[in-house]
């Protein structure tokens, strides 16, 4: 949820990032849909949660919480326009103990963010050795949308938020 939450905002810091490559052209979106990778038995579907950047940990939460189990249900309980479409995806694969991988983008988006799992890793804190719980993301882009300075700029936005959370309960 935090990871949803610190990708919409990021976006509508950056929002030169929320944008597709689309029949031959750059295709600038308003809305921030952020489309979230969940396994079903036979593949992978992207429920979108719309206008993610305009709500709160709770909301998302919930909304992601009732989608994934209608996207798992059998027949699928979900409408095309339910996944369909988004402007930006997020891959978790942290959940199967994986520390970093790459995800490919679902075009026409123009980015993924890959989620590994979050661990205990040693650290340098004020000079000294420490443990602190830390995740790897991998951003997966297109270049014809979003060059390596927009990207850099986004994950330096998706950083500072979802280092200091308490900035994303406001």
């Amino acid at each position: 949820d935090f990871v949803v939450r610190a990708s919409a905002l990021a976006l509508r810091k950056v929002p030169e990032c929320n944008a597709s490559w689309i029949d031959g052209g750059l295709r600038q979106y308003t809305g921030v849909d952020i489309s979230v990778a969940v396994a079903i038995d036979d593949g992978l579907v992207t429920p979108i949660l719309r206008n993610a950047d305009h709500k709160g940990l709770s909301a998302l939460s919930e909304e992601m919480k009732e989608l994934a189990a209608r996207a798992r249900a059998k027949p699928m309980g979900l409408a095309p326009e339910e996944y369909q479409g988004g402007t930006f995806s997020i891959s978790n694969l942290g959940m199967f103990g994986i520390k970093e991988f790459s995800a490919i983008i679902n075009t026409p988006q123009s980015m993924i963010l890959a989620v590994g799992a979050g661990e205990q890793r040693p650290v340098v804190k004020d000079g000294a050795l420490a443990i602190a719980t830390l995740m790897s993301c991998t951003l997966s882009v297109d270049h014809r949308v979003v060059d390596g300075a927009a990207g850099a700029r986004f994950l330096g936005a998706f950083k500072g938020l979802i280092e200091d959370p308490l900035t994303m309960l406001l």
